[in-house]
């Protein structure tokens, strides 16, 4: 019996986070055969424009969606990924004294049932072997990215069991569960010191002064995955966010060939794995063999 393709499932909250998170490893995993799809749980329509060479205003949610839908092509085509939306909408990043609440209907605010069901589906569906996502704290504070994380895990625990959200497809298991960490502290720091040995101005000065004087703890590392001949698929996919990234600031500060010198890798924690693995690891599929369809 022919061995069926290795599958990797990477959820996002808004089109843009699977370019700055995990980009080059999909891009990766991609390129060598996996089937890889990219999935975003809503469609940015409550973003806002943070490029300021983006050049024209955006002031309806509905404009800023199919704009950020044109983008987000653009980015799965550069990765070389498949790409689905969840279909929800966008929950904004409340700002406040005290927080206002996030607006009626949109994702952050459903039950879990109604928001990780589509997902389930979708892992029914595509039948991931390894899934990707963020920790607990959604990367950072933003309810959508929480959300992420929490119908992310939910579907990873219950696609696979009979009698879960009946009306979604036959059971699936994936084997192994990972959280993204692209904006480490060690990431920060190492690429930090590497632009001021070469003489160059840092980006990271004022985030690596406040985070260590602020002794934030870090998650724990288990998988680097050598990725750095896709940074171009991932840069490119970055600058397909137009309205997102400037073509000019933040992301491509570091000059590439520094970037590759010193910082070769994506970073991720395992969360769950129902295979044997050895820590550290050095591929999001380690411990897993080719299986055929009939051995989930």
């Amino acid at each position: 019996m022919t061995p069926q393709p290795l599958r990797l499932m990477a959820v996002h909250a808004h089109p843009d986070d699977e370019s700055s998170k995990g980009a080059a490893t999909t891009a990766r995993y991609a390129a060598q055969g996996v089937e890889v799809l990219v999935v975003s749980c809503t469609g940015g329509e409550r973003g806002s424009i943070l490029n300021p060479h983006y050049g024209r205003e955006i002031l309806e949610p509905e404009q800023m969606r199919a704009v950020r839908t044109v983008e987000m092509r653009h980015a799965a085509d550069a990765l070389g990924v498949q790409h689905r939306w969840l279909g929800f909408v966008d929950s904004g990043l409340p700002e406040g004294d005290p927080l206002p609440p996030l607006p009626e209907g949109s994702f952050a605010t459903l039950p879990l049932d109604v928001a990780a069901r589509p997902l389930v589906e979708l892992v029914r569906e595509f039948r991931p072997h390894v899934m990707t996502t963020y920790d607990p704290s959604g990367g950072y504070p933003h309810p959508d990215h929480i959300m992420c994380h929490t119908v992310s895990w939910e579907a990873f625990h219950r696609a696979g069991q009979e009698g879960a959200y009946k009306g979604t497809g036959e059971p699936w298991q994936p084997l192994k569960l990972y959280y993204n960490h692209d904006f480490s502290m060690n990431r920060v720091s190492t690429l930090h010191r590497a632009m001021l040995e070469a003489g160059l101005e840092s980006p990271y000065g004022g985030w690596v002064e406040s985070r260590e004087a602020r002794e934030i703890p870090e998650r724990e590392v288990t998988t680097r995955v050598a990725c750095a001949d896709y940074y171009p698929q991932r840069d490119a996919a970055l600058r397909s966010h137009a309205t997102q990234i400037d073509p000019d600031g933040f992301f491509f500060a570091v000059p590439r060939e520094i970037e590759k010198e010193v910082w070769g890798v994506e970073e991720y924690e395992l969360a769950v794995s129902h295979v044997p693995t050895s820590i550290p690891e050095d591929d999001l599929f380690a411990g897993i063999v080719e299986r055929t369809e009939e051995t989930p």
